[in-house]
């Protein structure tokens, strides 16, 4: 036998064996996601809601034993549910294991940090004002400035949107923002929302107001302004050039377990974090 066609026959049978092992994994591959089933229940951050609720909608996909239901309220629900046993992964903006922003360490929760989340200050998008400072917005929420033509807008009184108490988004705008600096929750040009569906209506449908909500959120009739004179955009965020920023978290009772470990797994793969994920604006942990 000639050396070149032993050398072909040999070719060929490795190519057969590794098409035959490929497909082989795939086809496990394919019978463990069929394998796992059970409902996964996910309550909490509003911030995190369009990441868990395109996650749950392609892991259905791929897992159809899997029951999923997704909802959005506040991040404070996110522990407060999984502890009640209400629901079965928490969303939070913050890592509710510790103690964070006047709220207590939730004791026996597994704490599952998946994205980075920028955030942004924004008013509505005919007002001209395109940049302000730390300082100016510390000012506006503590009272101090009341007009936005004293930051250069139109001679109309400042409407300050804050979101309620338990809210990630607030949290954080606390932390990064006010530094310390209290917000004035009085007044008629004061006004507090739920959630952060809530806080776009509110800015989009008043051309005076001004609030925050994540990067995800900003399109239609809001805008996001700079801050310091840094844009609000992923890649600010991620260099550490965007100051207004923070993390969100996935909260289960104990080790994740069966489906909700799935979940999560899936969540934390490259294929979700550098896909999905980055086109929602978010920023990847993997």
């Amino acid at each position: 036998m000639k050396r070149s066609t032993l050398w072909k026959r040999v070719i060929s049978a490795v190519l057969s064996s590794t098409l035959l092992l490929g497909a082989a994994l795939a086809t496990e591959h394919r019978a463990d996601a069929a394998e796992v089933s059970g409902k996964i229940v996910i309550a909490g951050s509003t911030a995190l809601l369009p990441l868990t609720q395109q996650a749950a909608k392609e892991f259905k996909k791929s897992h159809p034993k899997v029951k999923i239901v997704v909802s959005g309220s506040s991040s404070i629900a996110g522990p407060q549910s999984v502890t009640k046993g209400v629901a079965t992964i928490g969303a939070c903006d913050w890592d509710a294991t510790k103690a964070v922003g006047g709220f207590p360490a939730y004791k026996g929760l597994k704490a599952y940090k998946i994205a980075k989340i920028p955030f942004a200050v924004i008013v509505n998008k005919g007002n001209p004002v395109s940049n302000l400072s730390v300082e100016q917005i510390q000012d506006i929420y503590e009272g101090k400035i009341k007009n936005w033509k004293q930051l250069g807008g139109k001679d109309e009184e400042i409407v300050v949107i804050n979101r309620a108490k338990g809210s990630g988004t607030r949290v954080n705008f606390e932390d990064k923002i006010m530094d310390g600096h209290m917000i004035k929750t009085t007044g008629d040009n004061y006004k507090e929302v739920q959630k952060s569906g809530d806080m776009v209506n509110a800015v989009a449908s008043n051309p005076n107001a001004i609030g925050f909500v994540d990067l995800a959120y900003v399109k239609g009739g809001i805008k996001a302004v700079s801050i310091n004179g840094v844009k609000a955009t992923t890649a600010n965020a991620k260099s550490g050039k965007y100051i207004f920023y923070g993390y969100g978290y996935l909260l289960t009772k104990g080790e994740a377990k069966g489906a909700d470990k799935a979940f999560i797994d899936y969540i934390l793969s490259k294929k979700f974090q550098n896909g999905s994920l980055k086109k929602l604006k978010f920023i990847p942990v993997k």
